[in-house]
């Protein structure tokens, strides 16, 4: 912009004024190895990268990225939160985004009003009644996938936690049955494997045939389009039509300030973004959760007999500590479309990226008392400080964030009154990327041994 003057209008006069110039570009410091480097640490362990940078450089610097290019990583709160409540004419959604899997009528690919017009129409859903309509459903699916679970020998617990979030959230979000609710279960697990991993890689220029990686995600996402099609077509028809309430018949019957209604199109793609975005990460975290609490031996005690009543304060606790300690999505970001934007003392230029490393803020112990330690009284009766972000922040929050917690406290309670879990002093899983997320490398194994109920004394 410089000093080029700008037009005002005031009444009928045009006066010349000069326009205010762009501070001078001021960016933090950044290791001094190629690209190429950078990359590869960044795609091998984000975390890792993050940690060895920092330990030099502090908690801003920048890097430069094969998919992101020039970016400049935060890891400090204040910055964190300055940048999450910037206008979005300043900083908007980050480019690339998960969109190039997801859609273009994913909430992830818009921005601006656009943005804020769809979360309008998605956030009711998620809140409040609606999601305590979903209780029932998060407790069925429990049981029915716990009911073969091997006992008395380690098992993985990731792989059926995968399944109970997934049936769940078909049922609650797409109100899948039937027909449908068996092809999306065969679709869905596959094309999120794959998505996950292709989507933290560049953008190929051409799709190399359908036995490629791309060619096969565009193989599922139409095999997932006409499923839908037709789920949407059941559900418009169904004479209960207008009193569901699963999300998708929500999403049917909103519609826009201007009266206008999502196209089948949006809707495909939004309801793949909840899925995808709340199956895997929400399956990762209780896979987490039961590798943490069975290393942990008064947290599970302390867990067991709250379970046995209707409280739920330690439980919700611990499911926040397993989220700040074995963090399942790393690192948000934004992309600068002003000329620059001034992040505390630092000035960063458009065409920058800027992405908030979460896993490093939730090991600050100026936030967090002896973050290698995992305690759960931390968040008992406590407000999380503002460095605490499982979910992101700012208006690109995720929206599905009180489901998550919900389905995670259900599912927790559930397996803790039907099953008693083995404490181990097995060394700590590692943490696997599954490229979106980090899971345990193990996949989160115990040792379960089902309990007694009444109608099985009652037996006896």
């Amino acid at each position: 912009m410089g000093d080029r003057p700008t037009r005002v209008e005031r009444g009928t006069a045009i006066l010349e004024e000069p326009a205010t110039a762009s501070p001078a570009v001021n960016l933090p410091p950044g290791p001094r190895i190629p690209k190429a480097l950078q990359g590869i640490g960044y795609a091998v362990s984000r975390t890792w990268t993050y940690q060895q940078i920092a330990r030099r450089h502090g908690s801003v610097f920048r890097m430069n990225l094969p998919v992101y290019g020039r970016t400049v990583i935060v890891a400090d709160p204040q910055l964190a939160k300055q940048l999450f409540m910037a206008g979005t004419d300043d900083v908007g959604n980050i480019q690339p985004n998960l969109s190039r899997v997801l859609g273009d009528g994913s909430v992830f690919a818009l921005d601006g009003s656009d943005h804020r017009l769809r979360r309008k129409l998605l956030t009711p859903p998620f809140h409040g009644k609606s999601v305590k309509n979903y209780e029932k459903i998060f407790e069925e699916e429990t049981l029915r996938e716990s009911a073969n679970w091997p006992e008395g020998q380690a098992f993985s617990t990731l792989e059926p936690m995968m399944r109970i979030t997934l049936n769940a959230i078909l049922r609650a979000v797409f109100g899948a049955e039937g027909e449908q609710l068996d092809e999306l279960r065969r679709i869905i697990p596959p094309w999120v494997t794959l998505g996950s991993r292709l989507v933290v890689l560049p953008t190929p220029t051409r799709k190399f045939g359908r036995y490629s990686p791309w060619g096969r995600l565009a193989g599922y996402r139409r095999q997932y389009d006409a499923v839908i099609d037709k789920l949407i077509d059941r559900v418009k028809s169904d004479p209960n039509f207008d009193s569901r309430d699963d999300v998708l018949a929500l999403l049917l019957r909103s519609t826009y300030e201007d009266g206008s209604a999502m196209s089948r199109s949006d809707i495909g793609d939004e309801l793949l973004t909840l899925l995808a975005a709340g199956h895997e990460t929400t399956a990762s975290t209780l896979g987490w959760a039961f590798e943490r609490i069975s290393r942990h031996p008064q947290v599970l005690t302390k867990l067991v007999d709250e379970a046995a009543t209707d409280d739920n304060e330690y439980r919700q606790a611990t499911i926040l500590e397993v989220q700040r300690a074995r963090t399942v999505i790393d690192a948000v970001g934004r992309h600068v479309y002003a000329p620059t934007f001034e992040l505390g003392e630092w000035v960063i230029p458009r065409g920058y990226s800027i992405v908030v490393a979460i896993s490093q803020l939730h090991r600050r112990a100026e936030d967090f008392p002896a973050p290698e330690t995992f305690d759960p009284t931390r968040f008992v009766g406590t407000r999380p400080p503002f460095a605490f972000m499982p979910f992101g922040g700012g208006t690109r929050r995720c929206v599905g964030a009180v489901f998550a917690n919900v389905e995670m406290d259900v599912v927790l309670r559930t397996v803790l009154r039907h099953f008693e879990i083995d404490t181990t002093s097995a060394p700590d899983e590692r943490a696997h990327s599954r490229g979106v997320a980090y899971t345990p490398k193990d996949g989160g194994r115990v040792v379960l041994h089902r309990r007694e109920t009444p109608l099985d004394q009652e037996k006896r």
